[in-house]
């Protein structure tokens, strides 16, 4: 090797040695965001910090990540991000890009953990990872759980909460008065519909007009029964229709539609069973049928 090529190649070493270290010091001592306390979604934060011990040690660790994935995010992935948090009920507080931070922390904690496996007992290289995907994805499953948990819940307690509020009205409370007190009375605050009534009083309370304030509420859960519910008090309003006949009537049509989808529920169960059913017989007649193919194999052999 020559004089000129080892110079050249411990220069180059030297720029890589200073990149890296140059990378490694710029990401860590940029600056951390500081967390998202306000509003809607700073309250939900709170919530979780208190209620999850392993959300609260990792939180400052995510709010340190999402600094540094947001300039990797695409600005319309980031749009639809926000808007599934949204509809999951503001999932942990989270912003999307500490949504993103969350996903990846989960990934590389399945890529050790499937190290760990395939190192402990001598497994393929490809279990890191396949348990890595698994857990980058693991964050994503949960909220789309939640999202059509809560859009469930919300669908399933409606036709009750419209009785009441009805009622309210024909005791002589007003709209906003028969919301605020099955709010208040409910036994269940962390019910989806209840914390959505809630958003709906103090949207009110801002001083945005009912319309605005029930456009929000079919935003944030963009169910059928939601949108009958908005639509038909918003209509009464414009018509001067009297609001509790409206809501009797839409309480009913709510109900309707509820059994309705419980039974294409039904239905489609009854056709997704047929699936496991197919194989459950098969492994049955597999097992019937192995041990008399393996007695005549041994005994015409033995011919």
């Amino acid at each position: 090797m020559t004089l000129a090529s080892a110079l050249l190649r411990d220069a180059s070493l030297a720029l890589a040695f200073v990149g890296c270290f140059s990378l490694v010091y710029t990401l860590g001592c940029a600056p951390t965001a500081l967390p998202n306390l306000h509003g809607v979604r700073g309250a939900r934060r709170v919530r979780s910090l208190r209620a999850n011990a392993v959300f609260a040690g990792s939180e400052p660790l995510i709010r340190w990540l999402a600094v540094r994935v947001r300039p990797l995010a695409p600005e319309a992935a980031h749009r639809r991000l926000e808007k599934q948090l949204m509809l999951a009920g503001d999932f942990l507080g989270l912003l999307p890009e500490e949504f993103l931070a969350l996903t990846l922390i989960s990934g590389l904690v399945g890529v050790g953990a499937g190290l760990g496996y395939a190192l402990l007992l001598g497994k393929s290289v490809l279990y890191p990872i396949l348990v890595g995907l698994l857990g980058a994805a693991v964050p994503y499953l949960e909220l789309s759980g939640r999202e059509h948990e809560r859009r469930h819940l919300v669908s399933n307690g409606l036709p009750h909460a419209v009785d009441l509020i009805g009622l309210g009205l024909s005791a002589g409370l007003d709209f906003p008065a028969a919301v605020r007190h099955l709010v208040e009375k409910s036994s269940r605050p962390d019910d989806p519909l209840i914390e959505e009534f809630g958003l709906l009083l103090q949207a009110l309370e801002l001083g945005k007009t009912r319309q605005e304030a029930l456009s929000e509420f079919a935003a944030r859960v963009p169910t059928e029964s939601v949108r009958d519910f908005v639509f038909a008090i918003i209509q009464a309003e414009e018509r001067g229709n009297p609001l509790g006949r409206v809501l009797s009537i839409q309480a009913e049509v709510s109900r309707q539609h509820r059994s309705q989808r419980a039974e294409e529920a039904a239905a489609r169960a009854s056709v997704k069973i047929i699936g496991p059913l197919v194989l459950m017989f098969a492994a049955i007649l597999l097992l019937m049928v192995t041990p008399m193919v393996f007695e005549l194999s041994q005994s015409f052999l033995s011919d």
